[in-house]
């Protein structure tokens, strides 16, 4: 599927260093929605350097509707050893709450199952918050499932520096 796909007065567009501002006004916007405001460190530059510098890690795409920004979607490659596959993982997911209920998650997720394909993925996963029931409802009505059995390992600042240190120094 090639980007830019304009239906309907939806138009996903892959982003472009020029959004940086947009995107991280989305991030702001699904933290403070999350309640996770305050753990937001993101800025400007960080995005640049990560999303658009030597090596990108992510991708984004951007959805506008009628000209406008909506919404977007980050993802990144991982891998599965089982599959011997690459798979999609999708960090964020954001629209507008202004603008939710007119097809632009569906149309964000569903390009992402798009790239996927194309792509030869073996998955397309995400994570999501266990109170954020909206959310559930929407991904299980386009055939997600929920993995009960598997839980997110997370180490992050100091205990990730203490974690490396634990490495055999040759």
């Amino acid at each position: 599927m090639m980007i830019p796909t304009t239906i309907d007065g939806l138009t996903l567009r892959l982003a472009t260093p020029a959004d940086v501002g947009t995107v991280l006004q989305f991030i702001r916007a699904l933290a403070e929605y999350e309640k996770l405001l305050d753990m937001v460190v993101a800025d400007e530059q960080k995005l640049r350097d990560t999303l658009f510098g030597d090596r990108a890690y992510a991708e984004v795409v951007i959805a506008d509707y009628q000209g406008k920004p909506a919404g977007f979607a980050l993802f990144f490659h991982n891998y599965s050893t089982f599959l011997a596959k690459p798979g999609i993982y999708l960090e964020d997911l954001f629209v507008d709450p202004s603008l939710r209920g007119k097809g632009i998650g569906k149309a964000l997720i569903t390009y992402l199952a798009t790239l996927a394909v194309e792509r030869n993925c073996g998955r397309l996963e995400w994570s999501v918050l266990d109170w954020n029931q909206p959310a559930i409802d929407f991904y299980q009505s386009l055939g997600a499932v929920m993995l009960d059995d598997w839980r997110i390992n997370r180490v992050t600042g100091e205990t990730l520096t203490q974690m490396a240190q634990l490495f055999p120094k040759a």
